[in-house]
């Protein structure tokens, strides 16, 4: 959790460290000092044009909050642990001031504990299954009489013979108990049911949780059951779940137990065994690794007996394309699978699978899930094997891909990541356009106290600064085609000038008063060209770096006699 907090306050960028031209070191002292200069530049009542009457408002209301949070211990080890956005969260007024800063995140994060709860109570997290099956064998196993003396010219004929809808709905009681609520809707040429069932999950502990189930049906009546999960060790964990069907023949008990453990990194080794109406024993091997997926299981079962092998390659591209296959076989018969799935857009993945089998014949099964909901269309070609079935069951859905993809979906997202780039550019736009015009309003304030400051130090041959630009500058001749992208900021370095020295601190340029940063995300520096004692000098600093002028080591000439 802090992690993600952190990289949160790293996108905060108003560093008032910067804005008061101060070190993260410094002392209540300095800290005064440099705002009491500062109010004295802002301050409203010393501007009566109205417009600059009401920038300087802003600006001094700017100083006047860094002060405070600076000048205050308590605000201020928040501040230089979590940034402007740690000292907005609630509780904080409650919270004991003497605290070191190993304390002080504490709080912090209990408190973030606290908010996540309350998030997490807010949060339902919807998942749904929409399944139409599809009954296309009239395609392929017509015959020659029947076709003649089909109506209409003979055309196939092809049905939505099953469908099955489920949801499921999760509410967060307490930060240990969980609250699931789920339903199902199904019905197979003309005959249907439904189902609702409500489970209560608590998290025990580290190792373990427990969940009890009450259902209840049209078809199989009321469920209750119970389930427990439990780490063993490291590497090992448990599961045994228990239930009491109420059917009309009776009460149907039933009983599963399985024990999993990771035989290596990427390997897991699985045993289940099953006690009820369809008893059986199962093993199966696990290997999941960043490029394959490897399965083989074997499961003994008096009516259910089968063994079943495999395999997953993951291409290491962009759109996560994965080709799978498979060899199922038992006492029902033997199936073979194969198939492939892609990401087609942010939040969608489409798959399509070709099952052969005996005496299964031959479907073709399209997945597309799509954020937490998954819609399935199995659509059973044949009952035989035809190699016609198995030829356009692979081939078509691999051309109607193909045709998609290259029409709508890549034009569409191409649309979007260009709508996504404009948004951010115009959004970036604003909050440049923004910034400068606060440092044009700071330049227009300072105007009058530079001028002083600049008699000043003429009058004793002091520090007076000549051009300044801060940004991003072009040196290198294999990039003159690049623009620099620089601002002026003479008249807000000379301000910062007192007793003929300039001292900047080592944090970022753009939070000083009068500056603001020209090039978001690139690399930025500073470029001086100022006159000390009648010599002149010339320095370049990175943005980040500490500066202190006038230094011996930036003269431009030898010192005149």
């Amino acid at each position: 959790m802090a992690a993600s907090l952190d990289d949160d306050f790293e996108s905060d960028n108003q560093d008032y460290y910067s804005l008061l031209n101060v070190r993260k070191e410094a002392t209540l002292e300095e800290l005064k000092a440099s705002y009491r200069r500062l109010c004295m530049l802002y301050h409203p009542d010393k501007h009566r044009d109205p417009e600059l009457k009401s920038q300087a408002e802003q600006l001094f209301n700017q100083v006047h909050q860094a002060y405070e949070v600076l000048s205050d211990a308590h605000s201020r080890a928040i501040y230089d642990l979590f940034g402007k956005k740690g000292l907005e969260v609630e509780g904080w007024e409650v919270v004991e001031r003497k605290r070191t800063p190993a304390e002080i995140r504490e709080e912090y994060e209990r408190l973030q504990r606290e908010r996540e709860e309350r998030r997490l109570h807010q949060r339902t997290n919807p998942k749904g299954t929409i399944s139409v099956g599809v009954d296309a064998t009239d395609l392929f196993d017509r015959y020659d009489e029947d076709f003649e003396e089909m109506p209409g010219g003979g055309f196939p004929h092809i049905e939505i013979n099953k469908m099955h809808i489920s949801q499921s709905i999760e509410a967060p009681l307490t930060n240990t108990d969980t609250a699931v609520l789920s339903g199902s809707l199904s019905t197979h040429n003309g005959t249907g049911g439904g189902n609702i069932n409500m489970t209560v999950r608590r998290v025990t502990s580290a190792k373990g949780w427990g969940e009890l189930e009450l259902g209840a049906g049209d078809i199989l009546g009321p469920l209750i059951g119970l389930k427990v999960f439990r780490n063993i060790t490291q590497r090992c964990f448990l599961t045994a779940q228990c239930g009491l069907q109420f059917s009309p023949r009776g009460l149907r008990p039933t009983c599963s137990m399985m024990t999993a453990r990771h035989l290596d990194q990427n390997t897991m080794g699985y045993l289940q065994w099953r006690w009820g109406p369809s008893s059986a024993m199962t093993t199966s091997l696990v290997r999941d690794t960043k490029s394959s997926h490897f399965t083989l299981a074997l499961q003994l079962a008096v009516a259910h007996s089968y063994l079943m092998m495999s395999y997953q390659y993951k291409f290491q591209d962009e759109d996560q394309t994965k080709i799978k296959g498979s060899v199922k076989t038992g006492w029902f018969g033997t199936v073979v699978e194969y198939g492939a799935e892609r990401k087609i857009s942010r939040h969608s993945v489409l798959s399509a699978t070709v099952s052969i089998g005996v005496p299964q014949g031959v479907t073709l099964k399209i997945k597309l899930a799509r954020a937490s909901q998954t819609y399935l269309f199995p659509i059973h070609l044949t009952d035989q094997l035809l190699p016609s079935a198995v030829f356009y069951a692979t081939v078509g859905p691999l051309l109607f891909f193909m045709v998609v993809h290259r029409l709508v979906v890549i034009p569409y997202t191409q649309a979007q990541k260009e709508q996504d780039l404009e948004l951010q550019r115009k959004s970036s736009a604003v909050d440049i356009a923004k910034k400068k015009t606060e440092a044009e309003s700071a330049v227009l304030l300072m105007q009058e106290s530079v001028r002083r400051i600049i008699e000043a130090e003429e009058s004793k041959m002091g520090l007076i600064i000549l051009n300044a630009w801060y940004g991003k500058f072009v040196t290198d001749t294999s990039q003159k085609q690049e623009k620099a992208k620089v601002i002026d900021v003479t008249v807000p370095l000379q301000c910062l000038v007192k007793d003929s020295k300039l001292i900047l601190t080592e944090a970022s340029k753009a939070g000083l008063p009068g500056f603001f940063d020209p090039c978001v995300g690139e690399d930025k520096s500073l470029k001086l060209l100022y006159q000390f004692r009648g010599v002149m000098h010339q320095v370049i600093c990175a943005d980040t770096e500490a500066l202190r002028i006038p230094k011996q080591s930036h003269r431009l000439e030898p010192e005149s006699s």
